[in-house]
């Protein structure tokens, strides 16, 4: 696996060495050693998939204060558009966003540090999208960020009026009204 670090302290693209022949392909997702190794020492406790067709928005999401969480998200069918935001008010990189094509064919996967908000766009027919977590939902501490904020300014490829979204989603509040990270 080669960890890659972004021009946003903290978040890192990797990307695993696949091995193919004519049976199909094989990597490793995932070596907690390895990871620690390049990352730190972080403890997922929980994994999440989701399953979306095309023009799906999910996002921006974040859970505040001790429930906040560090993910490492990846595509296991399909390809989206992964962003994350910094929420680190004390942050050189605070308000900036990174947007990162994950798909099945690069099989890429995106470390996502506490202090983030995360969201992504299926851009494939359909997105089979999966997730690890270093700390466990709590629906209490959830909190979102309007994903078509002027201030962020994310450039999503799509006529936003076109996307799906969820109800919840839509509340999401403006980049300046959210409860952000020290």
């Amino acid at each position: 696996m080669e960890y890659k670090q972004t021009e946003i302290a903290g978040v890192y693209i990797l990307e695993p060495r696949v091995f193919s022949d004519q049976r199909g392909y094989f990597f490793e997702t995932f070596r907690q050693e390895d990871f620690d190794a390049h990352i730190g020492e972080i403890r997922f406790v929980q994994d999440n998939e989701s399953k979306s067709c095309r023009g799906v928005l999910r996002g921006l999401h974040y859970q505040k204060g001790a429930y906040s969480q560090a993910k490492l998200v990846r595509v296991i069918k399909g390809c989206v558009l992964d962003v994350a935001v910094d929420l680190r008010k004390s942050s050189p990189t605070f308000g900036k966003y990174l947007l990162v094509e994950l798909s099945e064919e690069n099989k890429r996967q995106l470390f996502i540090p506490r202090g983030f908000a995360h969201g992504f766009l299926v851009i494939s027919d359909e997105a089979i999208f999966t997730y690890k977590v270093d700390n466990v939902y709590a629906p209490q501490a959830e909190a979102g960020i309007a994903y078509d904020d002027p201030e962020i300014g994310i450039p999503w490829p799509v006529d936003l009026k076109d996307v799906i979204v969820s109800e919840k989603d839509k509340r999401n509040v403006a980049f300046k009204e959210a409860e952000l990270f020290e």
